[in-house]
């Protein structure tokens, strides 16, 4: 018996539960991060962004709506491996200048992950004609573009700057 061919539909969905399961990992993770930084301002945007990511969920939930699919996550192994690699850098910096260098790297590398993540799920919709799917998602990119930008912004005039100072 021949399988059945997956198709891009398919991908899309399992893609879908990927990224459902990235960002309800990445809940846990920031009030964590949050706590560990060391900067008011970097606190802040960790915060800050917990607060978008509980709305990024609700959008994929209703992304899964409008497939007629129940919301359901699939582990991640690339987010695993980049909060892993966040938490270790939690536990090695604790209390030393470079700590808030590298929170806002390993956020960053989450970021970078879900831009690429949210860009092919909103092409993809495009493609298989879900234009209220790719809407959300395009809210959500934009979302995660910012964040990016404002870490950026964090890093060059804050927490870089303050990774060189000594104690």
């Amino acid at each position: 018996m021949a399988k059945k061919p997956k198709l891009l539909s398919d991908l899309f969905h399992d893609t879908l539960k990927d990224v459902y399961f990235a960002e309800n990992r990445i809940l846990k993770v920031l009030p964590k991060m949050a706590k560990a930084a060391q900067s008011k301002d970097l606190k802040a945007a960790f915060l800050k962004h917990e607060k978008e990511t509980r709305g990024q969920v609700k959008r994929l939930e209703q992304v899964f709506k409008i497939m007629g699919k129940r919301p359901q996550a699939k582990k991640c192994e690339a987010i695993m491996g980049i909060t892993k690699e966040g938490a270790e850098i939690m536990t090695d910096y604790k209390g030393m200048p470079a700590l808030d260098a590298g929170l806002t790297a390993a956020a960053q590398a989450v970021e970078h992950y879900e831009i690429s993540r949210y860009g092919t799920l909103r092409t993809w919709a495009e493609e298989l004609g879900m234009s209220d799917a790719a809407a959300l998602l395009e809210a959500t990119l934009k979302e995660e573009k910012a964040t990016d930008v404002a870490l950026t912004g964090l890093a060059k005039t804050v927490v870089n700057v303050e990774a060189e100072a000594e104690l």
